[in-house]
């Protein structure tokens, strides 16, 4: 018998060897460094942790309650610590120590949409329980993508103030009417949309109840029952009510003798040059809202680059009465959101500008938004820049 070659088996062994991982993290602790990559963002553009307080920001208060409770999960610290390079994690104990640490599990569904985590650390009643094993057992959103731009928009609006926010815990209880398709809450952390809401029945105690399904920022989602998801909100002392900005009726036809000029919605049209505004004259149209008179809004239109440095003609315009100017031109944005134009030219001094406000819509598209703003079904509708007409909202 030959000798055998150990060195040569071996390398013929290798071959069928398990590769080797390559540092690969699970969905869970992608989430959370996701979410902390957030914080840094934050910390990066503002120069300063995020603070919590009624006067801070709600994006700001929201990453500060993340953060609290980043810091006070062993897993998270042990995760996040070698990719905190602006020292956030700094004085850790302290922060969980005068904030008291909340349990795992709850931190856990928060920050990284975890599934299996149902071992709770204090004693609750069974109801408190079932609530937190429910909020945690997320599965990733398989269809985030169709819902991706709902939360991009509410997060424009809450800036913007179209949208706030109501804290939970001033409320007396969260009526059932409140937690319906289409709305949108912060729980632990994290925004949540109710996708749907399934048919109702009734508990052991004769309570109303239903099966919901929640969508939440992180691409996560979970199906739990809507007393599940009360409970959850009432227990989250960061917990919000985010605000539909359905506002009604804004303006009437005509003015009443008690009403108060508010001011007025112009449409114009550029008369520049530009080869984008001449390729796209006839349904390239600026939308504003002005509280003095619409000529003297667009006098020196020529020398300023907001008017894409030309004079424009006056195309349309709407008066208001006893309305929020700023709000409602938010509304009016947020509608042409996907046709805003697109283009840089160069001020008189030959400074690049990025001019706002001028979108690619038809006029008679403009009219009918207006119209819906007057009767406040306007929240309704999306506009559809391939059909160029506003559709029924999907969801």
């Amino acid at each position: 018998m030959s000798e055998i070659d150990l060195d040569k088996l071996r390398s013929e062994l290798d071959d069928f060897a398990e590769p080797e991982k390559k540092g690969g993290r699970s969905p869970r602790e992608e989430r959370i460094i996701a979410g902390f990559e957030e914080i840094q963002r934050f910390v990066e553009k503002h120069g300063s942790a995020p603070k919590h307080g009624e006067d801070r920001d709600i994006f700001e208060r929201l990453y500060a309650v993340r953060l609290d409770r980043l810091r006070t999960l062993e897993e998270c610290r042990s995760l996040l610590l070698p990719l905190d390079r602006q020292g956030l994690f700094l004085g850790a104990e302290t922060v969980a120590a005068a904030r008291g640490t909340p349990p795992d599990d709850e931190l856990l569904a928060e920050l990284a949409g975890a599934s299996g985590i149902t071992e709770l650390r204090h004693v609750r009643k069974s109801a408190d329980k079932r609530a937190a094993e429910e909020i945690a057992n997320r599965n990733v959103c398989e269809d985030f993508e169709k819902y991706k731009p709902l939360f991009e928009r509410v997060k424009r609006e809450l800036k913007s103030g179209v949208r706030h926010t109501l804290p939970v815990q001033t409320m007396d209880e969260i009526k059932m009417a409140e937690i319906q398709n289409g709305e949108y809450f912060i729980v632990q952390g994290q925004i949540a949309y109710i996708a749907e809401v399934g048919q109702d029945f009734r508990t052991q105690y004769d309570r109303r109840d239903s099966r919901l399904r929640v969508i939440y920022d992180n691409g996560t989602e979970s199906n739990l029952l809507m007393r599940s998801f009360q409970r959850a909100l009432h227990r989250d002392a960061a917990g919000r009510l985010i605000t539909n900005p359905d506002m009604g009726p804004l303006f009437a036809e005509e003015r009443a003798e008690d009403d108060l000029a508010s001011g007025t919605i112009y449409v114009l049209r550029s008369k520049s040059n530009h080869p984008v505004v001449v390729a796209n004259r006839d349904i390239l149209h600026k939308i504003g809202v002005t509280g003095s008179k619409v000529e003297a809004r667009i006098a020196n239109a020529n020398l300023d680059p907001t008017f894409l440095m030309a004079d424009v003609e006056v195309i349309a315009t709407y008066e208001l009465y006893n309305v929020n100017r700023i709000k409602l031109e938010n509304i009016i944005h947020r509608v042409f959101d996907l046709t805003q134009l697109d283009i840089e030219i160069k001020d008189r001094f030959g400074n690049p500008v990025k001019p706002r406000e001028w979108f690619l819509v038809p006029l008679f598209v403009v009219n009918e938004v207006v119209e819906r703003i007057k009767d406040g079904t306007i929240t309704q509708y999306v506009y559809d820049p391939t059909t160029a007409r506003l559709v029924k909202a999907t969801f």
